[in-house]
């Protein structure tokens, strides 16, 4: 099943507002460490900045490609 780039950005933004709330209960327990918690957001952000460019440039790369693969 093919989901849309746009879709892919809603989805991670989901994760990322989800993280933001779960991760400092986790850090507050001694579950999960602060750097740690970090670096798990910091990966989906550069992750949704990576669909948002391409999302932007998305005719651009298709046409580069040879059309809607």
């Amino acid at each position: 099943m093919k989901h849309s780039i746009g879709a892919q950005i809603e989805e991670v933004e989901r994760e990322i507002k989800k993280r933001r709330e779960v991760y400092p209960r986790l850090v507050s327990r001694r579950e999960m460490r602060q750097s740690v918690a970090d670096m798990h957001i910091d990966r989906m952000v550069a992750v949704l900045a990576t669909l948002r460019w391409l999302e932007s440039n998305e005719v651009k790369i298709k046409a580069t490609i040879g059309g809607d693969q």
